[in-house]
Parts: structure tokens; sequence; C-alpha cells
């Protein structure tokens, strides 16, 4: 079964810090530019970040440049996004996907909370 599953998001303070893990099952990564989106309650779903497939070029949307790193291992065929500085705003729902998005890959998404 060919699928993306995401995974480490959870409930954090204002300021703080988590790091999201997007795993591929029964196929590899390495071929494939991989993004992350959001979606909030009731707002559509956008676009956060994406890596090229080498890893050498990525590419953040405003509102998470400077707090957001992502990054990729393509030994454990594992994408991640470094998340600091959260703020009550990043509170969403975060996917990955290949860039482009085939619908196939998307999942069920980790709940990320931010909130005192």
């Amino acid at each position: 079964q060919l699928q993306l599953v995401e995974s480490g998001g959870g409930l954090v303070q204002p300021g703080g810090s988590l790091r999201l893990s997007c795993a591929a099952s029964g196929f590899t990564l390495d071929y494939y530019a991989i993004g992350w989106f959001r979606q909030a309650p009731g707002k559509e779903r956008e676009g956060v970040s994406c890596i090229s497939s080498s890893g050498g070029f990525t590419n953040y949307a405003d509102s998470v440049k400077g707090r957001f790193t992502i990054s990729r291992d393509n030994a454990k065929n594992t994408v991640y996004l470094q998340m600091n500085s959260l703020k009550p705003e990043d509170t969403a729902v975060y996917y990955c996907n290949t860039v482009p998005v085939r619908n196939r890959y998307w999942g069920q998404g980790t709940q990320v909370t931010v909130s005192s």
C-alpha cells in the first residue's frame, strides 16, 4: 500500500517547538519533491513548505519563514518539519504530500495545537 504517514503533532504552548515527520511506505521518496500543508478549522488547506528530491532546494510560506525548517533523510524515507517559535495561528492539521500533489497520498494528518 502506497501511503504517507504524518506524526509528531501535539499540544504546545506559544513559543514552543515540535518536529513533524512524514514517512513513506510502499514507495521511496527519493525521486519526489515533498511538501508540508496545513488546514486550520474553517480554512482551506495551504502550503507551508516544500523540499526538492535532493534536499538542495527549500521554500517556505511567508507566515513560517525563519521559524520552520524542512529537511529530509532519504535513507530513512522520511521528511521532517521542525517548527520553532510556534504561534496560536499555527494551529492546524498538518499533512505531507508529493509536489505536485497526488490525491492518493493525502493521509490523516497530524494535529498541531498551539495554546496556553
